[in-house]
């Protein structure tokens, strides 16, 4: 099924009522030029004041049915936009940092697109009971005189064919606007992002052209969707005026001849306009439009493989960790290598080794295009996404931190993992200690760095530290690396470029260009000169 489809079977039980309401709107609508048209011959010819009552009858109807419609899709579009976004999200969390769009792109299709997708319901039912005015009007008329309903088909194949061409342009326009919208707010978050860095570089004026160079494009495809649209609306008026020209004239002959009353000329009129007004099937047709546009751009995120978890649990262990014959897209070439359980394994490497690739696999925030890794003998890929992330933290070297205040940024049992990882004494200087917004708690480097490692420190069988404490001070890493040891029962694998660090670890897996050149201690490997110029 399609993500328009899925979207549509999701508006569910609003999309009856929706179409109940719109149908008896129209046969309101279509019933009312007759009702009038007999009370003008009412007034006319004279007659029975009841059409008058009738004629009210059916305005109040038609305000019911306004209402009604307008509860129901606004109710429809707002619990399908809650529902769209909430899965949207769920899904590129599912798949993971590879979901493949940039962040501003992606904030455009979960905030704006899946409004527009929304609509996709609503507006499908809204065309289906659009269609019927218009054939509603051609029987009505056929009825009043065959005469007239000829003439109105003959315009009406005229408003057909205006809104076909209406409505593949205006879907081919919306998609490539929304595209390039996209593609500007994926460069505007870049840009926020690393807003220091363009203020430090002086390069505001460049950044400012790179964020803006789609400008142009999204302005022509502004101006495109302005030339369908005035195109469109200059059609509709030529071609509703020769609708109700024809159908008017058609119907004076008619009258002349004595084959209808006035007051039936006066509802042909008016079913001439009903039928054939382009306003309101334009605007029903930009609509869908919009809608499948949007449904597009939202459904190539729902199209992003994710990452598939198992049913499996681990055995007791304490964390050994074998990489088998692991390749990844030519960034790793057949890494081998075990860390025994409750050891730790320094990776190092120049710059470009491919040392936070590997960080990745390890902790299977990316999978090998080849071989596997093992946790306590366990494929990462067998282990239940629960089981895999009791088992396996990670900290890296610029931590995103997540959550309303610093202690739900940590994560379970705050204060205690604070303290493991040195953090807890600079967080009881905060105004409100853990309690304090993060968008109230500045921070150092480092700071950040001893948060992102108290957040992994739950872990029970393995912590994978991708330059986790770069920032930290070497007696601060020294301590942090002694509570590591003391806490014990788990594996460290830890991306460093500090000597110290590979120097105290157990173990230490030598990375040059995507291959392991060597493992062994850092006593072993420190008689290889190439070892020793890794660290400068």
């Amino acid at each position: 099924m399609t993500a328009f489809g899925e979207i549509v079977r999701k508006a569910g039980a609003w999309l009856p009522v929706i179409g109940f309401s719109a149908l008896l709107g129209t046969v309101g609508a279509l019933a009312l030029p007759v009702v009038l048209g007999k009370a003008v011959d009412a007034i006319v010819y004279g007659g029975s004041p009841v059409w008058f009552w009738l004629a009210a009858g059916v305005v109040v109807l038609g305000i019911a049915t306004d209402l009604v419609d307008a509860f129901a899709g606004t109710a429809c579009v707002a619990g399908t936009t809650a529902w769209l976004r909430d899965r949207v999200v769920r899904h590129v969390l599912a798949a993971g940092p590879r979901h493949g769009f940039a962040t501003g792109d992606l904030v455009s299709r979960v905030s704006g697109n899946a409004v527009e997708a929304a609509n996709a319901g609503p507006a499908l039912v809204t065309v289906w009971t659009a269609v019927l005015p218009p054939v509603g009007s051609l029987f009505l008329l056929a009825w009043l005189d065959v005469w007239l309903s000829v003439a109105f088909l003959a315009g009406v194949a005229l408003v057909a064919v205006v809104l076909r061409l209406f409505t593949l342009r205006t879907a081919s326009v919306v998609t490539s606007y929304l595209t390039v919208q996209g593609r500007i707010a994926a460069r505007l978050s870049e840009s926020l992002t690393g807003l220091r860095t363009i203020a430090a570089a002086g390069t505001v004026d460049r950044e400012e052209r790179r964020v803006l160079a789609p400008l142009p494009e999204l302005h022509e495809q502004g101006m495109r969707s302005w030339r369908v649209l005035s195109g469109s609306a200059a059609q509709g008026a030529v071609v509703g005026p020769l609708v109700l020209v024809a159908v008017l004239g058609t119907g004076g002959w008619a009258l002349s001849a004595g084959r209808i009353t006035a007051g039936e000329l006066f509802a042909a009129g008016q079913y001439a306009m009903l039928g054939a007004g382009l306003g309101n099937l334009t605007s029903v047709f930009g609509r869908l439009a919009r809608a499948r546009a949007g449904a597009t751009r939202v459904g190539a995120v729902l199209a992003a493989p994710v990452v598939a978890h198992g049913d499996g649990a681990l055995p007791w262990g304490r964390g050994r960790l074998a990489f088998c014959g692991v390749s990844v897209d030519g960034l790793l070439s057949d890494v081998s290598f075990t860390v025994p359980g409750g050891s730790s394994a320094a990776v190092v490497g120049r710059s470009g080794a491919g040392k936070s690739v590997l960080a990745e696999v390890a902790a299977r925030l990316r999978d090998p295009t080849a071989g596997t890794v093992l946790l306590d003998g366990v494929p990462l890929p067998a282990l239940s996404h629960a089981e895999l992330r009791a088992a396996v933290g990670v900290a890296f070297e610029r931590p995103r931190l997540v959550g309303a205040t610093v202690g739900a940024a940590i994560g379970a049992r705050p204060e205690e993992a604070a303290r493991a990882a040195y953090a807890h004494e600079f967080v009881s200087r905060l105004p409100s200690g853990y309690d304090t917004p993060l968008s109230s708690a500045p921070m150092s480097g480092g700071e950040l760095q001893r948060l992102g490692l108290a957040r992994a420190w739950g872990a029970s069988r393995l912590l994978v530290l991708d330059d986790a404490t770069s920032s930290v001070d070497m007696v601060t890493e020294l301590r942090i690396s002694n509570a590591m040891i003391e806490a014990g029962g788990r594996t460290r694998l830890v991306v460093t470029h500090r000597l110290s660090t590979a120097a105290r670890a157990d173990l230490v897996v030598w990375l040059a260009e995507g291959r392991v050149r060597a493992v062994g201690t850092h006593e072993e490997l420190w008689a290889d000169r190439e070892y020793r110029e890794v660290f400068g």
